[in-house]
């Protein structure tokens, strides 16, 4: 297993990724507007608490269903040997929708 230094990730340009939240939303059409999740935030204060975890060097972020069936995230840190860290791990985002941005090229 590869070594995490904490540069992991890279910036996509716009274009690329409004092409990739369309594709998402065009593959859930099929259910009701209501229901598709679009995306998750998490505020600056519990993303920084997991990130001030010693020895994290970032944030791995599983895809999850609770249960009734609605899509999560659940956020833990990570070390550099790219193990979690799983003392704090998070949920409790908010979605979108209804907390979704108004405008942009993202939420199409």
């Amino acid at each position: 297993m590869a070594t995490f230094n904490g540069t992991e990730g890279e910036p996509i340009d716009l274009a690329q990724a409004a092409a990739w939240t369309a594709n998402y939303r065009n593959t859930e059409a099929e259910k009701s507007a209501e229901t598709v999740i679009k995306a998750h935030f998490f505020g600056r204060e519990i993303l920084q608490e997991l990130l001030n975890q010693e020895g994290c060097v970032g944030i791995r972020m599983y895809y999850a269903l609770d249960n009734e069936g609605q899509k999560q995230l659940v956020l833990v840190g990570a070390d550099a040997d790219g193990n979690d860290i799983e003392e704090l791990v998070l949920d409790g985002s908010r979605i979108c929708p209804p907390n979704c941005s108004e405008g942009g090229n993202l939420n199409g």
